[in-house]
């Protein structure tokens, strides 16, 4: 079976406010509360969980970045044709 990750993410607009969430983070915010204020992506309404996806499923840079994350990590700003991404890998399997 291929290799699959649960993931969230909070996506935004812009670098600046997508930089400024991830500081937040850092500093202790809760992931799911700052997706569900901040975020631009129906995935918000559920913390910003986006639930398993495989390889081929999300845009590559988006996917490239979730991929080479270890499980508990929260990477970005990743930057796609939709926005800014900050991505919080939940699971791989």
């Amino acid at each position: 079976m291929a290799t699959q990750v649960h993931a969230a993410h909070i996506l935004v607009r812009d670098q600046k406010k997508a930089n400024d969430i991830k500081t937040e983070i850092v500093n202790g915010g809760n992931f799911a509360d700052l997706a569900k204020k901040f975020s631009t992506c129906p995935s918000k309404r559920k913390g910003g969980d986006l639930g398993w996806f495989k390889k081929g499923d999300m845009v590559k840079e988006f996917e490239d970045a979730a991929f080479a994350a270890q499980k508990g990590a929260v990477v970005g700003p990743v930057k796609t044709e939709f926005g800014w991404h900050i991505i919080k890998v939940l699971e791989t399997k």
